[in-house]
């Protein structure tokens, strides 16, 4: 989930327009979770084929993503490496909310009520080492570059931003404003109309961004106040101190200059949680280059594996193509 600062921050509504020719650097696993969560069925299971495999994601990257390239933007799908140690209770505890939804889905599913069970079913996504393997190959086919990151994917989209190997970091977690992201992107790809609980509230999703110099002129803090303020509040390293959320945080930063000298505070491992945000560990790939269109594979993949329409992916696939011949480039200031 990372850190929840959102309170204190202020968005701007992004016109897509102006990404065209901009290579985005896109937070993978953020990404394939949205579509395994959103891309469901009436009744809450995700998509399958007819073997009984999972295609949420396989569907979500697939369209999702020729939909960026249509509109001249150029995404680069980060994953995640191995996570930090310090990561092993965040990732315990998602596993026992996953596995208690899954109960109250199947408890849901058994009263016949669908709209309760398609919540549960939103949160009990799992994303398996087969899934990111097959993620890989078909954006690979796609002619869509991808990153290993030796561990958090934020991180390395961040980087990547502050390198100016990328235009901006993609997505919906705001850790990577922590890593030093000088932009951050959200709700690219979830745009849209957007369906929220029992009452059917619709609601208009629209991409925004957020620059990491606006947050610090407008907060009047530094980006080690900020990192202090997440910790505080709480981040995927360490649990936040109780009573203290994001207005409280920066109150207390502003008053004392840093989490170290406010009185009564002790965060078990500070030096260290700080130490990855600011200096997290990542790999510069250099000049990003994009592999070749396959159009053989990704049929290979999403029709002949996993039973998705011939006609569609031919009709998308004619997509990539219209792109590849228009000659999308990067403008000449693409990262200014």
């Amino acid at each position: 989930m990372g850190v929840d600062i959102s309170s204190l921050l202020e968005t701007k509504d992004l016109d897509t327009k102006t990404l065209n020719g901009r290579m985005l650097g896109v937070d993978a696993y953020n990404v394939i979770y949205q579509f395994l969560s959103n891309i469901r069925e009436y009744d809450g299971s995700p998509l399958k084929d007819s073997n009984g495999n999972i295609t949420s994601h396989l569907s979500g990257l697939f369209y999702r993503s020729i939909n960026l390239l249509e509109g001249g933007m150029i995404p680069v799908y980060v994953f995640d490496g191995k996570p930090h140690p310090l990561k092993d209770k965040t990732i315990k505890e998602r596993i026992a909310l996953k596995e208690k939804a899954e109960e109250e889905y199947r408890t849901s599913l058994a009263m016949g009520d669908m709209e309760k069970a398609k919540s549960y079913a939103s949160r009990t996504s799992r994303l398996t080492s087969d899934m990111v393997n097959e993620s890989k190959h078909l954006l690979r086919a796609l002619g869509i570059a991808t990153i290993d990151a030796p561990s958090e994917g934020e991180a390395e989209a961040s980087f990547l931003s502050m390198r100016g190997r990328v235009y901006s970091a993609v997505s919906q977690d705001y850790d990577c404003l922590l890593f030093g992201a000088p932009r951050l992107i959200r709700n690219l790809t979830v745009s849209g109309k957007r369906r929220y609980g029992r009452t059917g509230r619709v609601i208009d999703v629209k991409p925004e961004i957020i620059e990491l110099n606006d947050v610090l002129r407008k907060l009047e803090v530094t980006r080690e106040q900020l990192i202090d303020i997440g910790i505080l509040v709480g981040t995927d390293f360490n649990d936040g101190i109780r009573g203290i959320g994001p207005k409280k945080a920066i109150q207390q930063i502003r008053k004392y200059g840093s989490l170290e000298k406010i009185p009564g505070i002790s965060i078990e491992y500070y030096q260290e949680i700080k130490n990855i945000f600011l200096n997290p560990e990542v790999n510069d790939p250099g000049e990003i280059m994009l592999p070749e269109l396959d159009e053989q594979l990704v049929f290979e993949i999403l029709v002949d594996r996993h039973n998705f329409s011939p006609e569609r992916v031919t009709s998308f696939l004619s997509k990539i193509r219209g792109v590849k011949k228009s000659g999308v480039q990067r403008s000449i200031d693409s990262f200014f």
